[in-house]
């Protein structure tokens, strides 16, 4: 499946992660997001069910910090992109400056 919101390497994006309630907000970039195949699905959460494996890796900087998550693709919108890790929600948006 495609992600359906632009991504451009050099980009900045608004990461929000949501967990118990609550919601950080931080900006990225460097955002890539890659589908993960069948065969490393099945490699690496080969003890979960199948509609809780992850199906996207998603590597982003913050703060010079390298990040790399594994989710599963909840909402996929030209807008926004979002994964479910765990218990926790990663939203990806761009950023756009106030005035813009």
């Amino acid at each position: 499946m495609d992600i359906l919101m632009p991504i451009k390497f050099h980009g900045n994006y608004v990461v929000a992660i949501r967990s118990g309630g609550g919601e950080d907000r931080e900006r990225c970039q460097k955002l890539t997001i890659r589908q993960l195949s069948p065969e490393e699905r099945e490699r690496s959460y080969s003890d979960l069910p199948g509609e809780k494996r992850p199906t996207h890796q998603v590597t982003f900087y913050d703060f010079g910090c390298k990040r790399i998550i594994e989710g599963i693709l909840k909402d996929n919108s030209p807008e926004r992109v979002s994964f479910l890790v765990k218990d926790k929600e990663y939203v990806f948006a761009p950023f756009v400056p106030k005035g813009s």
